[in-house]
């Protein structure tokens, strides 16, 4: 992807979802070609869709392709278990006999 082309909008590429790409992009990195030459999806475009480091599934030693796709479809995207985590955990009550300073 070309130097300032992050972040911009392309719906030459990505039709419908451009808005969303260019988002995303903003907040991560340039997303990658979303398949292969044989159009089967690609798991880097997974990795990059849920927002992961490069190469946090897909530069695992011995995992092919579809134990890649399948690590990354029953993985927890990270940004979301955060927020249900801050939804859900209740507040910690302070402890009556504990002084701080």
């Amino acid at each position: 992807m070309a130097a300032g082309t992050v972040g911009r909008l392309d719906p030459g590429r990505w039709g419908p979802y451009a808005g969303a790409v260019a988002r995303w992009e903003t907040l991560t990195r340039p997303a990658p070609p979303p398949t292969d030459e044989g159009g089967r999806l690609r798991a880097e475009f997974v990795e990059w869709m849920q927002g992961l480091a490069p190469g946090w599934v897909t530069a695992t030693p011995g995992l092919g392709h579809p134990a890649q796709l399948t690590a990354l479809g029953n993985g927890v995207v990270p940004q979301q278990a955060a927020r249900a985590l801050e939804l859900l955990a209740p507040p910690f009550a302070r402890c009556p006999r504990c002084h701080v300073g």
